[in-house]
C-alpha cells in the first residue's frame, strides 16, 4: 500500500491544476445540488416495532384524517397583577388570539376555559393547538398566525408565551466552527512554523466539510433526514479533515528537511504518513457505519453522513493536499533542508529522527520519565481514569425536552410557566390508546381501563396526577362522537397527566407502570392499551438501543481489531488500544452525567438546569470515540512498531516512537478537542451534549490513555507485546504500514 500511495502522492502533486480543478468542480457541483434540490431536516425521532409508535400507526389506520404525531403547541396566557383571565376584557381578549391562531393546518385548538387549564389564581391558562403535519412541514402561514395570536394578546394587556415543537431553536453552528477553526489555526501554527502551512489543513478540511454538507443538503430532497445528521457530519469532519492533513503536512515537513526534492517528499509524506490515515480514517468509517446494525433509522442516518464525511476528509488528504503542496513550494517548510539521511525514514508522518545534536524535546522527557517509573505511572492512570467514571453508575438517560432549552427563549417560558402553574407533568401528558376492535363490549373495556388508572393514581407515591377519560363532557355532541369513534375507528384514547417533567426517571418509571397495571387487560375485556407520548417513546427507544448495544459494540470491535491486527500484526496492541478506549469512554461519560445531570459546573456549558442524559448518548459516543481513539492509537504505536522492525529493542523502541509520534498527536488532539467543545455553545441541546462528550473523550484518550497508560503497558510487556501466533502471520496479510516497499524502492 505504501508504494501505490506513494505514488498517488507524487502524481497529485504533479498534476496540481488537474487535481485541484475536479475537486473545485465536484464543490460547484453538490453545492448547485444543494441550491436547487434541499429539502428540510427534521427533529423527531422515530423507531419502528416499538409499543410507543405502534399506538400512532393504530390511530392513523383506523382514523385517517387523524394525525397523532403532528406538530402541537402550547400559548401560555397570563393576566397583570391584581388582575384574572376570567376579567371579561381578558376572557376576550383570549379568545381574540385563539382564533388568530386557526389556519388551514391546525386539527383542533383546545380552549383552556373548557379544558380547565387555568391556574388556581386564574392569572395563567395555556390552550393546546394540534397540526395535521409535522413542524418542519408547516407553512410560514402557521407561524405568522402564532406570532399573530401573540400580538393580539399583548395589545390587550395580557403576555403570551409560546412553547411545544412548532417554534424550533436555531443550532448556530457557524459560531460553533468559527471557534473550533480559529482554535485550530492557533495550533496548526504552532506546530507547523508557518502562516501558510497552517491554512493549508484548514483549508483541505472546509473543502471536504463543504463537499459533505452539500451533498447532504441535497439529499434531503429525496429522503427524510434529521437536524442532526449535517451537524454531526459537519464536526467529524472538521475536526479529522484537519487532523488527517496535518499528519501529512507535519510528515513532508519533515522529508523536506532530510533533503528530499519536493515532489518525493510529498509522495513519501502520502505513502508513509497516508498508510496510517487511511487505516485510522477505516476504523472511524467502521464505527460509524456499524451504527446501521441497531436498525434505528436516524442512528444509521446520523452515522452514514458522518462516515461519508470522513472519507471524504480521507480521500482529500491523500490527493488535494499533495496538489495544494505543489502550489506553496518551499514556504511551508521551518528550515533549509540538509543532505538526504539514508536512514528509515518515519512511517506515521509525526515529525524527523531524532539526531543527537538536537534538542531533546519534551515528548522525549515525558516518554524517559515513563520508562523510569512505568509501573506508578500505569497504577496512576488507571486510578485516575477509574475515579473519573464512578458518576457512570448513575446515569440516567432520557429524550430531552422543553427544560432543557436556552433560558429566555419562548419555548423555555412556557414550559417554565406550565411547570409552576400546573406542574411538570402537564408539559408531557401520556396518551393510553385503548384498542377495542377484538372487545365484545367496547365502551366496558374503556371504563374497565379507566378505573385501573384511577385506582393506580390512587396509591400512594403515585406519580399520576389527573387522568383524563375518553370522555370529556356529557353534553350530547360529546356522547354521540364518543359512540362513534367506539364504532367505526374502534379505539378510545386516555390522557395520563404526570406529576413529574417528560424526562424525569419518576415518569419514566409511570411508564412501566401503567404497561403493567393495563397488561391483563386483553384477557379480561378483550382491547388491548399502548401507553405513547414523547416520554414513552423516549423510554421504548432507550430500551431498544440497551438492548442492540452488545451487538453493535461485539460487530465495531471486532472489525476494528482485524484491522488492527493486520496493521500491527500483533494480538496485545490492538487488545491493549481497545481496553483503553473503555477508560476514555467511561471518562467521558462520567464527566458528562457530572456535568448534565447532577450540574456541575453546567453554566460553563450555556446550562441553567440539569436532567438526563440524552438517550443515545452511549451508544453514538461508543461508535464516535472508539473510530478517534483507534486514530491516536495508530499514529502513535505504527511509528513505535516500524522502530521495533528496523532492530530497536522494544523498549527503545517505545521511546523513539513516542519521542516522533507525541508533539503531532498532541496537537491533533487539541484541534479535535477545539473542534467538538465549539459544538458546546450551540442552544440545541443535542450538538451541546454530543459535542461536550466527544471533546471531554478525545482529551482523556489522547493525553491519558495514549500518553500515559498506553507508553507505560508497553515498556512493562517489552517486546512481548508484538507477540502474534505464527499460524496468523501466515494468515494475516502485510499492509506494510511501515513503508517498506519505499525503502526497496529508494
Amino acid at each position: 500500500m505504501a508504494w501505490q500511495l506513494f505514488r498517488l502522492g507524487r502524481w497529485s502533486f504533479r498534476r496540481r491544476w488537474t487535481v485541484t480543478g475536479i475537486w473545485v468542480l465536484l464543490l460547484l457541483t453538490v453545492a448547485l445540488g444543494a441550491a436547487t434540490l434541499s429539502g428540510k431536516t427534521n427533529d423527531s425521532f422515530e423507531l419502528s416495532g416499538i409499543e410507543s409508535t405502534q399506538a400512532f400507526e393504530l390511530i392513523r389506520e383506523r382514523d385517517p384524517d387523524a394525525v397523532p404525531d403532528g406538530a402541537t403547541a402550547r400559548v401560555v396566557f397570563q393576566a397583570p397583577d391584581g388582575e384574572s383571565l376570567a376579567d371579561p376584557a381578558n376572557t376576550q381578549a383570549v379568545s381574540a388570539a385563539l382564533a388568530a391562531l386557526r389556519t388551514s393546518h391546525v386539527l383542533s385548538i383546545a380552549d383552556p376555559f373548557a379544558t380547565g387549564t387555568i391556574s388556581e389564581d386564574g392569572r395563567t391558562g395555556f390552550a393546546s393547538v394540534s397540526y395535521d403535519r409535522g413542524a418542519v412541514d408547516l407553512s410560514e402561514t402557521d407561524r405568522e398566525a402564532l406570532e399573530a395570536a401573540r400580538t393580539v394578546a399583548e395589545e390587550a394587556g395580557l403576555t403570551a408565551t409560546i412553547g411545544g415543537d412548532v417554534l424550533g431553536v436555531e443550532i448556530g453552528g457557524a459560531v460553533a466552527e468559527l471557534i473550533g477553526i480559529a482554535v485550530a489555526f492557533v495550533v496548526l501554527a504552532l506546530t507547523l512554523g508557518s502562516l501558510v502551512a497552517a491554512g493549508m489543513p484548514l483549508l483541505t478540511a472546509l473543502v471536504g466539510v463543504g463537499i459533505g454538507m452539500a451533498a447532504i443538503a441535497t439529499l434531503t430532497g429525496f429522503v427524510d433526514l434529521g437536524t442532526t445528521t449535517p451537524a454531526l457530519g459537519t464536526m467529524l469532519g472538521l475536526a479529522v479533515g484537519i487532523d488527517y492533513a496535518l499528519f501529512i503536512l507535519s510528515r513532508y515537513q519533515a522529508e523536506v528537511r532530510q533533503g528530499r526534492p519536493l515532489e518525493e517528499a510529498a509522495g513519501r509524506a502520502v505513502g508513509t504518513a497516508g498508510s496510517a490515515v487511511v487505516f485510522a480514517g477505516l476504523t472511524v468509517v467502521i464505527a460509524l457505519v456499524g451504527l446501521a446494525v441497531c436498525g434505528i433509522g436516524f442512528l444509521t442516518e446520523m452515522g452514514l453522513g458522518g462516515a461519508f464525511t470522513v472519507a471524504l476528509a480521507v480521500l482529500i488528504a491523500l490527493t488535494l493536499l499533495p496538489a495544494l503542496l505543489g502550489f506553496a513550494g518551499t514556504r511551508i517548510t521551518k528550515r533549509r533542508p540538509r543532505a538526504v539521511n539514508k536512514r528509515p525514514v518515519a512511517a506515521t508522518g509525526t515529525g524527523a529522527d531524532q539526531n543527537p545534536d538536537e534538542p531533546r524535546t519534551l515528548g522525549r522527557r515525558w516518554v524517559e520519565g515513563l520508562a523510569r517509573l512505568r509501573w506508578p505511572a500505569l497504577l496512576l492512570g488507571i486510578t485516575a481514569a477509574a475515579v473519573a467514571s464512578i458518576p457512570v453508575a448513575s446515569l440516567q438517560l432520557a429524550l430531552p425536552d422543553d427544560s432543557t432549552k436556552p433560558a429566555g427563549s419562548d419555548v423555555r417560558v412556557a414550559y417554565d410557566l406550565i411547570d409552576e402553574h400546573f406542574g411538570a407533568g402537564a408539559n408531557g401528558p401520556l396518551l393510553v390508546v385503548i384498542d377495542t376492535r377484538e372487545a365484545p363490549d367496547p365502551a366496558a373495556a374503556v371504563e374497565t381501563a379507566t378505573e385501573r388508572l384511577h385506582t393506580l393514581a390512587a396509591e400512594s407515591g403515585s406519580d399520576i396526577a389527573a387522568v383524563i377519560p375518553a370522555i370529556t363532557s356529557d353534553s350530547p355532541q360529546a356522547q354521540q362522537a364518543y359512540a362513534h369513534q367506539l364504532a367505526t375507528a374502534q379505539y378510545a384514547t386516555l390522557t395520563v397527566i404526570p406529576r413529574s417533567g417528560p424526562s424525569d426517571e419518576s415518569t419514566k418509571d409511570l411508564v412501566a407502570d401503567i404497561r403493567d397495571t393495563l397488561s391483563n387487560l386483553p384477557a379480561q375485556s378483550g382491547a388491548r392499551a399502548l401507553v405513547t407520548g414523547v416520554t414513552a417513546v423516549g423510554v421504548d427507544i432507550s430500551n431498544e438501543l440497551t438492548e442492540v448495544f452488545p451487538l453493535y459494540l461485539a460487530v465495531v470491535v471486532g472489525l476494528a481489531l482485524i484491522l488492527l491486527i493486520a496493521v500491527f500484526r500483533s494480538i496485545w496492541v490492538p487488545v491493549k488500544a481497545a481496553l483503553g478506549f473503555l477508560f476514555s469512554v467511561g471518562v467521558s461519560l462520567g464527566a458528562t452525567v457530572a456535568v448534565f445531570q447532577w450540574g456541575w459546573l453546567n453554566e460553563l456549558v450555556g446550562l441553567d438546569t440539569s436532567g438526563p442524559v440524552l438517550f443515545l448518548l452511549p451508544i453514538l459516543l461508543t461508535g464516535i470515540l472508539f473510530g478517534l481513539a483507534m486514530d491516536y492509537e495508530v499514529f502513535l504505536v505504527t511509528r513505535m512498531r516500524e522502530c521495533y522492525v528496523h532492530g530497536t529493542p522494544a523498549r527503545q523502541a517505545v521511546i523513539d516512537g513516542f519521542t516522533h509520534s507525541a508533539r503531532v498527536v498532541a496537537a491533533a488532539a487539541l484541534i479535535m478537542v477545539g473542534v467538538f467543545a465549539g459544538f458546546t455553545l450551540t442552544d440545541d441541546i443535542i450538538l451541546k451534549t454530543i459535542g461536550f462528550a466527544l471533546a471531554i473523550g478525545v482529551l482523556v484518550d489522547a493525553f491519558l490513555v495514549r500518553m500515559l497508560i498506553v507508553p507505560a503497558a508497553m515498556l512493562i510487556l517489552g517486546r512481548r507485546i508484538w507477540w502474534m501466533p505464527r499460524w496468523m502471520n501466515k494468515v494475516v496479510p502485510t499492509l506494510d504500514i511501515e513503508g517498506e516497499a519505499l525503502a526497496r524502492h529508494g
